[in-house]
């Protein structure tokens, strides 16, 4: 095969253009040919000064005989390409897992395989030159990059695309041969941080003997490197961590790390009952904290760990909205104050699609946060489950590379070099803004748990594992051996911890009840938790209507110094005419009103989801775009006068559970901003699942956190098919228990602009889901006056005004769209003797004002549930278990398994004939 067969490939030609622009400027040329162009110039003196293109090319025309290139160019070259082999596959190589023997790939770095051998081992290469060395030996040069690329540390970077990122890169790796240089004292740090993790873990072991606590054995590196982590980052200028781990290790960490006190952490462990009875809690490896800090140099940080439950990598979304909402509130313009950091397990970040949810929204106006430290606790187990069946890449983190992340692959049993490439990590995100990813090669000592046995499904790993010293002692040996500590030093370190966990845990068996610090309890100061009796409470969400102009004058308002299609002047325009002129408000513009009177009192606002900027129907238009430029202007935040809060509304990445992961996260940080994820159409929030049944339904029972997320889920039944009518309104009111959480269905604008208002006027917060209508948004009949929205308060239910009560016999309860559809047949029947009630929020269920209009009505004896859905959806089950007032009958379509028909005709006749039943009791579902 020819060295050089590459070269004829291109056009002559090009090789001049491609030259001239390297000499130009080197960086703008693709690093293979920069580096190809380099050697070229190594070669200069070969001929003369002769042009070295001019030659290659005469050289690699028609059949001219390669033997004019001179062999000792030839041999550059060949160095060059063995420069590129070791930095595009050396992380294939290298000494990276401590117990087991690596893969084989082919071909290896061999030096047969550059056209090189053994005879120009003592040949002096100009080559060495690209990576920073004088002209040295091959075999020099080879032991530079040996030591850069296969040892403990292994290095993927080659296939970002941005010259400068590389060259940073590799002048970073070129530093001592990318290995460390510590101090003693430095050393010292380090033993002692990784005796905290061995020794916490063993006496756990000891006392608890066969309880679950996930534990870090295999991986105890990890803690001097987060130790060394937050101490430079602080140094950096770095003020607040927020992290994110499942299980594994979590303990450890919050022990050793976040300063939890152990005696909470045993009390945990002998299962006593909590403090407090507002909530249930969780098991003590799911639980968060967040800690104040004083670093080794005197710098004070803020800490957090996210509590987040069993289902692997959802928190890693929840920390990054997090982030962004502290790096919204407290740096706005110097995301690189506040630090993610993801630690993941090898299965999980392979196996879970939200990670590359999460990596995908890394680079996105509305999601960025400045780089994430992406950590991989890389046990090469999953479970029972071998890697070789748990992914189809080489790594585990090959999702890195869908962002252009790089990848350090490193020997969990060095320290020195995991504490190393962390440091590294910290450098790149700070310097760069991006995300990076430290594959952290170790093991797992016990089984999934400290109850399971490894052995049934990986005997061969574990009596490897058995033998295996644990990272404190293989580092002690080798301090010990540098004289860098005496014999005694780690016995002295280990009972002296030991010491401090006796004395904690007899204390902290001499306590009743275990205490739960609440999650980032600092940003929750001034609200407080209630139960489902007071969040029925009334809630002055009333608005001046002069006040209320200021909000339509902003977003009534083009600039005049812009132009903009028709159809948006209409739009724009008609928002100022329904609030001067007609006195009709739609449902558009109730989500202006109160958006912008929320901002007026100080709130900030941030909306996201997939097409949310226009809205999935056309109807918001928060975001115009200039007709010729596309310009983005946002008319609402043109609103007058001083303290008015921020609106920020962004279109999301096809993503439903990642980005809905993300705004409960940013919501859990931001008490004071109204936060709303918005689904395409409503049950298109079933692909965020786990971060409904697993967050928002719970969280605030499972670890005291409260969280005023808001869903919006478009809901109607329209003939649109199965996935565009039912947001599954039975799924959620399933959910709904004690205190949990709102959720409503609105019939007009004006309650809808008290709803959302409400979330932000109450001193407590719970997540609200709100079904939200699709043709109802330009519906004559849904509009509201400006006195409704200039006065009262959201209403949980309507009685029917429009009535005789006396001559009502038959009282029907309904939300929703189903409304207007039963009381437009109602007018064209003329059925006086019907009543129909509005129940607008489901839950908590107003009980009482119920009770109250049935009490309206003395001659009703035919109560009725009228509801769209089929039978077996909607919300009939939650009435039927939750509302005793009555004996009602139902007025549904029959049970379906899915929850609308496709056929436009068939769903029209079925919806007809749930609204014959409504005013006929011989119909049944």
């Amino acid at each position: 095969m020819d060295r050089f067969s590459f070269l004829n490939a291109a056009h002559t030609e090009f090789f001049a253009q491609l030259y001239d622009q390297y000499l130009e400027n080197p960086d703008s040329v693709e690093p293979s040919w920069r580096s190809f162009f380099q050697g070229f110039d190594f070669g200069v003196e070969t001929y003369n000064g002769e042009n070295p293109v001019e030659h290659i090319v005469s050289a690699t025309s028609g059949n001219a005989d390669y033997s004019q290139i001179s062999e000792k160019l030839h041999k550059e070259f060949n160095v060059l390409k063995l420069v590129e082999g070791y930095r595009s596959r050396g992380h294939l190589f290298t000494k990276t897992n401590p117990v087991r023997e690596r893969r084989m790939f082919e071909p290896d770095l061999d030096i047969a395989n550059f056209g090189l051998s053994s005879a120009d081992l003592n040949t002096v290469f100009d080559a060495a030159k690209i990576i920073g060395q004088e002209p040295c030996t091959l075999a020099e040069i080879i032991k530079h990059l040996d030591s850069i690329y296969c040892q403990h540390i292994g290095v993927e970077y080659m296939y970002i695309r941005k010259p400068e990122i590389i060259d940073w890169i590799q002048r970073k790796l070129g530093v001592n041969d990318n290995h460390p240089n510590f101090s003693s004292e430095e050393k010292k740090s380090i033993l002692n941080k990784l005796n905290e993790a061995v020794a916490f873990e063993s006496f756990l072991h000891t006392k608890y003997v066969g309880q679950k606590r996930f534990s870090l054995e295999g991986g105890e590196t990890i803690i001097p490197a987060l130790d060394s982590l937050i101490e430079k980052a602080a140094e950096r200028g770095v003020e607040q961590f927020v992290m994110g781990m499942a299980h594994r290790g979590r303990l450890n960490v919050l022990a050793n790390i976040f300063g939890k006190s152990t005696q909470d952490i045993f009390g945990e462990f002998d299962g006593k009952d909590y403090d407090q009875e507002y909530f249930d809690g969780d098991v003590k490896y799911h639980l968060g904290l967040t800690a104040d800090k004083t670093t080794s140099t005197g710098k004070q940080i803020s800490i957090n760990l996210a509590p987040n439950p069993s289902h692997l990598e959802t928190v890693g979304a929840v920390i990054e909205g997090i982030t962004r909402a502290k790096q919204d509130k407290y740096f706005p313009s110097d995301f690189s104050k506040v630090l993610p950091i993801a630690v993941h397990g090898d299965a999980a970040i392979a196996g879970q699609g939200i990670l590359y949810e999460i990596v995908q929204m890394a680079q996105l106006e509305g999601y960025k946060t400045g780089g994430t430290i992406h950590i991989v606790i890389n046990n090469q187990v999953g479970f029972t489950t071998n890697y070789l069946d748990g992914r189809s890449s080489t790594y585990c983190t090959d999702v890195a590379k869908v962002t252009l992340s790089p990848v350090l692959h490193v020997n969990g049993d060095d320290a020195e070099a995991v504490v190393h490439a962390m440091s590294f990590a910290l450098d790149f995100r700070m310097q760069f803004g991006r995300d990076v990813f430290i594959d952290l090669l170790g093991y797992r000592k016990y089984g999934h748990n400290e109850g399971d046995e490894p052995r049934f499904t990986q005997p061969l790993l574990y009596k490897i594992i058995a033998k295996h010293k644990n990272p404190r002692d293989i580092y002690a040996a080798k301090l010990l051996s540098e004289g860098v500590i005496d014999i005694g030093f780690v016995k002295e370190l280990e009972v002296e911890y030991k010491s401090d966990l006796e004395l904690n845990l007899e204390a902290s068996r001499k306590k009743a009840l275990t205490i739960i610090t609440p999650f980032m309890e600092n940003e929750w100061e001034g609200f407080v938790q209630v139960t489902d009796t007071q969040m029925l409470e009334k809630v002055d969400t009333s608005y001046p209507k002069e006040d209320l102009e200021i909000v339509v004058n902003a977003v009534g308002n083009l600039p005049t110094d812009k132009k903009f299609i028709n159809k948006i002047q209409k739009l724009i325009n008609d928002r100022k005419t329904m609030f001067f002129e007609t006195d009709k408000l739609d449902w558009a513009m109730a989500e202006h009103l109160a958006y912008g009177s929320l901002m007026k009192e100080g709130y900030d606002v941030r909306i996201s989801g997939q097409d949310v900027e226009r809205g999935t129907f056309s109807h918001r238009h928060s975001v115009v775009k200039v007709e010729d430029s596309e310009e983005e202007v946002i008319l609402i935040n043109n609103l007058e006068g001083q303290n008015t809060g921020k609106f920020s509304i962004y279109n999301s990445p096809l993503s439903e559970y990642g980005v809905l992961g993300f705004d409960y996260g940013y919501a859990l940080a931001s008490p004071k901003t109204l936060t709303i994820w918005e689904a395409q159409f409503g049950d298109f929030s079933n692909g965020a699942q786990i971060i409904i049944d697993q967050y928002i339904s719970c969280g605030e029972d499972k670890w005291n956190s409260q969280n005023g997320i808001v869903l919006l889920l478009p809901h109607g039944y329209e003939g649109q098919g199965a996935e565009h009518s039912s947001a599954r309104m039975e799924r959620y009111l399933q959910l709904c228990a004690r205190h949990n959480m709102f959720v409503a269905d609105c019939t007009t604008p004006a309650n809808f602009f008290h709803l959302l208002r409400r979330q932000m006027k109450t001193k407590f917060r719970k997540p609200l889901v709100v079904f939200t209508p699709k043709s109802l948004l330009r519906d004559s009949r849904v509009v509201s006056t400006v006195e409704e929205f200039a006065t009262g308060s959201f209403q949980e239910t309507f009685d029917d005004e429009t009535v005789n009560k006396e001559e009502v016999k038959t009282l029907v309860f309904c939300t929703g769209k189903f409304y207007y559809d039963i009381t437009a047949e109602r007018e064209n029947i003329g059925r006086n003797d019907v009543a129909v009630v509005r129940i607008e929020q489901l839950f908590p269920l107003p009980v009482e004002q119920l009770k109250a209009i049935i009490a309206r009505y003395p001659n009703v004896d035919d109560y009725v549930w009228a509801q769209e859905e089929p039978k077996n959806m909607g919300a009939y089950g939650f009435m039927s278990m939750n509302f005793n007032l009555v004996k009602f009958r139902l007025a549904s379509l029959r049970a379906y398994s899915a929850s609308a028909s496709g056929s436009y005709t068939r769903a029209k006749r079925r919806h007809a004939d749930a609204i014959r039943m409504v005013f006929d009791k011989n119909l049944f579902s």
